[in-house]
C-alpha cells in the first residue's frame, strides 16, 4: 500500500499536535504559536496534494480509487471495535479544500488578530479545529468521524466564545454548543442503531463495511414497527446531526449568532469546515441514504433523500429571505451561508454526491472570500459592522472592494465567469428534473433571485456612495481612524481566493464535468454538445435572468440614489415595513423558541427543582428522620432499659458478693464460731418447734 495511504493520519494529526504544543507555551510566544499552526497546516496541505495526486493517478489508470486502512482499537469479548481512515475521491477533494482554505485563513489571522492579547490561544484553538475537521474527512469509521465531529463542536464553542468577556459572544458559544448537541444526540442514536443492525461502524472493510452491499442489503430487509426500513430510520437520525452542524431549519438558530466570534473564525466555520461537515457527512453515507433505491426500486428516490431535499429547499429560501433585511455585514453573510447550505442539501437530494459537493467546494472559496473581505472592511472601519454606517469604501479599500465584488458575483451565480453560476446551475438543473416534484426547483430559483438582491444591497451600502462613519448619530459608533486598506497579509489571501472563486467553476461545466467525473471515478469527456440540451439551456437562461433581475432590483432600490444618511430608513423597508420587520427579526424564530421550547424548559426546570426540593428531598428527609427516630429509640432502650436492668443486676450480684466476702475471710476460728452460732440457732429452732 502506498506511503501516503498508510500515513494519511498525519494530515489531521499535525495541526492537532501543533495545538497541543501551543497549549503548553506562554501567551507571549506569539510568533512561535502562529508559525507552528501555519507550518502544520502547510505540511497538511502538501500531504493533501500528495493524496489528491495519488487518487487522480489511480483514476487515470482505471484502477480502484478507494483505499482504506483499518485497525483494531479495543476488544470486548471476542469482538474487536475497529477504526480506520479512507482515501477516495471524496476524501481527497475535501482534504485539499479544507487544508488550502484553512491555510489561507491562518495566514490572514496573523494580521486580523495582531493586536489581540490572546493571540497564542487563538492559534491553538484554530489548529485544533482544523485538525478535527481533517479527521472528519479521512475517517473510515462512523465512530471515528463522530469523535472528530465532537471535537469540531468543542472547538467551535471555544472559538465562537473566544472573546468571552463579551456577554453576547459567551451566549452565542453556549447556544451553538447546545443546539448542535440536539442534532448530535440523534446522530449518536443512529450510530448505535447502525452498529446493532450492521455489526460494524467501518464504512469500507473488504465488502463487510456498513456502506457496502452486504450490510445495506440487511438494512433494507429490516423493518421497524412503523413500517419504515432500518436504513431510512438510521439515515434520518444521522441527517439530524448533519442538519444541526450545517444550520438547516429548524436547527439553524445558532449559526447567525456565531458571528460574535473573530472574523477568521466565521470564515473557517461558515465556509470550509464546520458547516460543511454536515453536507460532507450526507455525501459520505450516501449509499445508506439511497440504499432503498439501489436495492429495491430503481430510478426513484428514498424517503431519506426526499427529507434532505425538502429541508434543503426550505432552508435555501428561508435564509435568503432573512438576509434581505439585516444590517450586520457578517450576519447577512451568515444567513447567506444558511441559504447556500440548503442548496447543497437540495443538490445531494435531487442530484447526488457530485452535484452537492460541487457547490460545497465552490462555496467554500467564495464564502471564505466574502467573510475575510468583511473582516477586512471591519478592520479598516475600526470594528464597525453595521453596513448603514459604512459607505464609500470602494475607493478607500480598492483591493478589498475588487475581491469582495468577485465573491459577491460568484455567490449570486453571475453567468459564465464565476464558479457559483455553474455549481448552482447544476443544482437547479437536477431539481428541475426531480421525479417527485418541481417545487424545490422553484424554491431554489426564488432563492437565487433573493441572493442577487441582498448581495447587491450589501455592496451598495458598504462600498457605494460616501463614507457615513463620520456622520453617525450621537451615541452611536464613531470611527477612531479613517477607513483604510488592510495589510498585505490580509489582502493577498483575498486575491488568491478571488482567483479560485472565478476559475473553479471551469472544472464543473456541462461541457467538461471534470469534478463530477472525478467524484464518480469516471473518465472525463469534453462534450460541448451538452449545451444543446434544451432542459439545461432553459435552466441556465432562467437562472441568468433571475440573477440579472436580482441585481437590477438591488440597483433600483439602493444604487440609483446614493445612501448618504446612516439613519435613513431602508428603501425596501419603506415599501413593505411589516414584512421587512418580520424578516429583520428572522421570522421571530428565536422569540418563538423562547416563548415555547425555552419557556417549557424553564418551567420544567422549576418543576424539577420543586420535585427535587419537596418530593425527593422530602422523601429523603423523611427517611432520615425515621432513621434518626429509630436510632434515638434504640439508644433509649439500650441505655435506659437494657443497660439499666443489666447494671442493677450486676450491682446486686456485686453487693451479694461483698456480703459473702465478709463471711469468707480465710480464718478457721471465724468459721468455727459461725458453725457454733449456727448450731445454737438450730437447737433453739428445734426446741421451739418441739414446744409448739
Amino acid at each position: 500500500m502506498p506511503w501516503i495511504v498508510q500515513n494519511l493520519w498525519l494530515v489531521p494529526a499535525l495541526p492537532i499536535l501543533a495545538a497541543g504544543v501551543s497549549a503548553l507555551v506562554k501567551q507571549r510566544n506569539r510568533v512561535f504559536a502562529a508559525s507552528l499552526a501555519i507550518g502544520s497546516m502547510a505540511i497538511s496541505f502538501l500531504l493533501s496534494v500528495w493524496a489528491f495526486a495519488h487518487v487522480l493517478r489511480l483514476g487515470s489508470y482505471g484502477a480502484i480509487t478507494r483505499q482504506a486502512v483499518n485497525f483494531g482499537w479495543f476488544q470486548f469479548g471476542s469482538e474487536w471495535l475497529k477504526l480506520g481512515w479512507v482515501l477516495d475521491p471524496l476524501a481527497a477533494l475535501m482534504l485539499l479544500m479544507v487544508a488550502f482554505v484553512g491555510l489561507l485563513i491562518f495566514i490572514y489571522s496573523i494580521g486580523y488578530m495582531a493586536h489581540d492579547e490572546n493571540f497564542t490561544r487563538f492559534f491553538c484553538f484554530l489548529a485544533l479545529f482544523a485538525g478535527a475537521m481533517l479527521g472528519v474527512v479521512i475517517a473510515n469509521s462512523l465512530l471515528l468521524l463522530f469523535m472528530c465531529w465532537e471535537i469540531v463542536g468543542l472547538t467551535s464553542y471555544l472559538l465562537i466564545g473566544f472573546w468571552y468577556a463579551n456577554p453576547r459572544a459567551a451566549a452565542a458559544a453556549k447556544k451553538a454548543f447546545i443546539v448542535t448537541r440536539i442534532g448530535d444526540l440523534a446522530f449518536f442514536l443512529g450510530m448505535v442503531w447502525l452498529y446493532a443492525q450492521a455489526g460494524t461502524l467501518l464504512f469500507y472493510d473488504g465488502g463487510t463495511g456498513c456502506l457496502e452491499h452486504s450490510a445495506l442489503t440487511r438494512l433494507v430487509a429490516q423493518t421497524t414497527v412503523i413500517g419504515m426500513v432500518a436504513s431510512t430510520g438510521i439515515a434520518l437520525l444521522i441527517f439530524c446531526g448533519a442538519a444541526g452542524k450545517s444550520g438547516q431549519v429548524p436547527l439553524h438558530v445558532w449559526l447567525p449568532d456565531a458571528m460574535e466570534g473573530p472574523t477568521p473564525v466565521s470564515a473557517l466555520i461558515h465556509a470550509a469546515t464546520m458547516v460543511a461537515a454536515g453536507v460532507f457527512l450526507i455525501a459520505r453515507i450516501y449509499p445508506l441514504m439511497s440504499a432503498h433505491v439501489e436495492m429495491a426500486i430503481p430510478f426513484t428516490t428514498t424517503t431519506a433523500l426526499q427529507v434532505v431535499t425538502w429541508v434543503g429547499a426550505i432552508t435555501a429560501v428561508f435564509g435568503a429571505m432573512i438576509a434581505v433585511a439585516h444590517y450586520d455585514i457578517k450576519r447577512i453573510l451568515a444567513y447567506s451561508t444558511i441559504s447556500q447550505l440548503g442548496y447543497m442539501m437540495m443538490g445531494l437530494g435531487v442530484g447526488g454526491v457530485a452535484v452537492g459537493m460541487f457547490h460545497l467546494i465552490t462555496h467554500a472559496f467564495f464564502k471564505s472570500l466574502l467573510f475575510l473581505g468583511a473582516g477586512s472592511v471591519i478592520h479598516g472601519c475600526s470594528g464597525e459592522q453595521d453596513i448603514r454606517r459604512m459607505g464609500g469604501l470602494g475607493k478607500l479599500m480598492p483591493i478589498t472592494f475588487a475581491t469582495y465584488a468577485v465573491g459577491m458575483l460568484a455567490l449570486c451565480g453571475f453567468p459564465l465567469f464565476f464558479s457559483g453560476f455553474w455549481s448552482k446551475d447544476a443544482i437547479l438543473h437536477a431539481a428541475h428534473s426531480w421525479s417527485v416534484s418541481q417545487s424545490p426547483f422553484y424554491m431554489g430559483a426564488f432563492g437565487a433571485l433573493l441572493t442577487a438582491f441582498y448581495m447587491t444591497r450589501q455592496v451598495y451600502y458598504v462600498f457605494g456612495g460616501k463614507s457615513r462613519l463620520a456622520a453617525t448619530s450621537p451615541g452611536l459608533h464613531h470611527a477612531s481612524t479613517p477607513p483604510h486598506e488592510s495589510a498585505a497579509v490580509m489582502t493577498i489571501p483575498l486575491v488568491i481566493l478571488a482567483a479560485f472563486a472565478m476559475l473553479l467553476g471551469l472544472v464543473g461545466t456541462p461541457a467538461w464535468p471534470w469534478l463530477q467525473s472525478f467524484l464518480d471515478s469516471q473518465r472525463t469527456v469534453v462534450n460541448f454538445a451538452a449545451f444543446s440540451n434544451a432542459a439545461l439551456l432553459s435552466v441556465m437562461v432562467s437562472a441568468s435572468l433571475l440573477v440579472f433581475l436580482g441585481l437590477g432590483l438591488g440597483w433600483w432600490f439602493y444604487g440609483r440614489t446614493p445612501i448618504v444618511d446612516a439613519d435613513a430608513p431602508d428603501a425596501l423597508g419603506q415599501l413593505q415595513p411589516r414584512i421587512f420587520a418580520v424578516l429583520g427579526h428572522s421570522f421571530y424564530v428565536d422569540e418563538m423558541y423562547g416563548a415555547t421550547i425555552l419557556r417549557l424548559n424553564a418551567w420544567w426546570s422549576r418543576a424539577c427543582d420543586w420535585i427535587d426540593r419537596w418530593v425527593w428531598n422530602g422523601a429523603v428527609q423523611t427517611v432520615s428522620y425515621l432513621v434518626l427516630g429509630f436510632a434515638w429509640l434504640d439508644y433509649f432502650l439500650d441505655t435506659q432499659v437494657l443497660n439499666a436492668g443489666f447494671d442493677e443486676g450486676c450491682q446486686g450480684v456485686s453487693r451479694g458478693g461483698q456480703i459473702l466476702a465478709l463471711l469468707q475471710g480465710g480464718r478457721t476460728q471465724s468459721y468455727l464460731r459461725m458453725i457454733g452460732l449456727a448450731l445454737i440457732a438450730l437447737v433453739v429452732f428445734l426446741l421451739w418447734g418441739a414446744r409448739g
